[in-house]
């Protein structure tokens, strides 16, 4: 496994494997006829505009073997005057979770985070529902900050957490 910056080239396979993910990890939480229309067109809609032209503090990091995608993440660094860096998306491939892939990306998007932003915090949002990811970022560090209601794609309304990683944990994170 490597990781690599993603190019505009990726936004295929990583609108591919955000739709697959969406539609393992979201059932129950997201309406089901959203989930299992066309999800991979809005997906690639969404990140053909992400990189056409990406922001300046976009940064997504793809993890692989030789050419497959394993899992991606995308984070916007100090978006937040608050809360500091976004973690927009991190997702990997259903049959690749559990092997570390989601903590080396999270972590990698830490350490350039601090980098790039070193007075920043580090946060994202995780639905309620979504109780193994709710886990898996608080076994990282990751501390609920607060609570939303918003409308997903597809409508509806969910509840989500900010998860937050400052200081000590941060450090920690960043540390791999």
């Amino acid at each position: 496994m490597h990781l690599r910056l993603a190019t505009p080239a990726d936004a295929d396979s990583i609108a591919r494997l955000h739709a697959e993910s969406w539609r393992t990890a979201y059932r129950g939480m997201y309406r089901d006829e959203y989930l299992d229309g066309d999800v991979v067109t809005d997906r690639i809609e969404v990140w053909t505009k992400r990189f056409s032209p990406p922001p300046d503090n976009q940064h997504v990091l793809l993890a692989l073997e030789g050419d497959g995608l394993l899992g991606f993440v995308c984070a916007y660094g100090n978006s937040d005057p608050q809360w500091g860096t976004l973690v927009d998306n991190l997702h990997v491939s259903r049959d690749q979770q559990g092997q570390g892939f989601g903590r080396k990306l999270l972590a990698a998007s830490a350490v350039w985070s601090k980098e790039q932003y070193p007075a920043a915090l580090f946060h994202l949002w995780v639905l309620d529902g979504n109780t193994k990811a709710r886990r898996f970022y608080e076994s990282l560090g990751g501390r609920p900050a607060e609570s939303k209601i918003s409308v997903p794609p597809g409508g509806g309304s969910v509840l989500g957490w900010r998860y937050v990683w400052q200081g000590a944990s941060l450090v920690a994170l960043a540390s791999g």
